[in-house]
C-alpha cells in the first residue's frame, strides 16, 4: 500500500517542537526543526519523541524512523516581549494596513515620522501599505487625516502567540494536529 511518508526525501520531514509542557514553543512562526537537528538531540537525549513519521533513514548499521512530534526535556521558558522585528510587526498588526486594511503591499510607517524626532519602537511603527505610507508622507496620522485603526503598541509574547494562531502554514503533517490549537478549521 502506498503511504505518503514513505518516498518522502527527509528534508521535507521536520518535527514540530514542544516544550517540556507539550505546547508548541511557537505558533508562528511554527516551531520545527529539520530532521537532523531532532535526531541530533535524540542521540543527545535531549528530547523525548511523541510520534514518529513512517520515514527512516539508515546507516549500514543502524535505521531510524524520523521523529514528526518531539518534546524538549527541558522546559523553556519564553521570552515576555518579542523581538521587533518587521515580520513580528506585521505580526502584531494581523498583515493588515493600520490605514485602510488592505494585506497587500505592506511596509511599515513611523507614526510620528522620524523627521520629527520619531524612534522606532513598538508604540511608534505600524504596518502600513505602500500607498498610505506614500500619502501619509513624513505627517502624522492626525495631519494626514489618516487614523490608525488600532493604536500601536509592544505586544507581550503571548498576544503574539494569539495572533499567531490565526495564521495556520500551508503544511501540517496529521501527527501534529492533536498539539496545535489554531482558530480556522485546517484541511485534511
Amino acid at each position: 500500500m502506498y503511504h505518503p511518508d514513505l518516498i518522502r526525501h527527509p528534508d521535507s520531514c521536520p518535527a514540530l517542537v514542544l516544550n517540556a509542557d507539550y505546547t508548541p514553543l511557537s505558533y508562528y512562526p511554527l516551531s520545527i526543526w529539520p530532521w537532523q537537528t531532532a535526531v541530533k538531540a535524540l542521540c543527545l537525549d535531549r528530547i523525548d519523541v511523541v510520534s514518529y513519521y513512517e520515514r527512516e533513514v539508515r546507516s549500514p548499521s543502524a535505521r531510524l524512523k524520523l521523529p514528526s512530534v518531539i518534546a524538549l526535556k527541558q522546559y523553556v521558558k519564553p521570552s515576555q516581549f518579542p523581538a521587533f522585528t518587521r515580520f513580528n510587526l506585521f505580526l502584531r498588526d494581523k498583515f493588515a494596513c493600520q490605514y485602510c486594511g488592505s494585506g497587500r503591499d505592506l511596509t511599515f510607517d513611523h507614526v510620528i515620522p522620524r523627521a520629527q524626532g520619531g524612534r522606532t519602537t513598538w508604540e511608534n511603527v505600524v504596518t502600513a501599505c505602500a500607498p498610505c505610507n506614500l500619502k501619509k508622507g513624513g505627517r502624522t496620522p492626525r495631519e494626514a487625516a489618516m487614523p490608525l485603526a488600532i493604536p500601536p503598541i509592544r505586544p507581550t509574547s503571548w498576544q503574539m502567540q494569539e495572533h499567531g494562531r490565526r495564521f495556520p502554514p500551508n503544511y501540517l503533517h496529521e501527527t501534529w494536529r492533536d498539539w496545535l490549537y489554531w482558530d480556522v478549521e485546517l484541511e485534511a
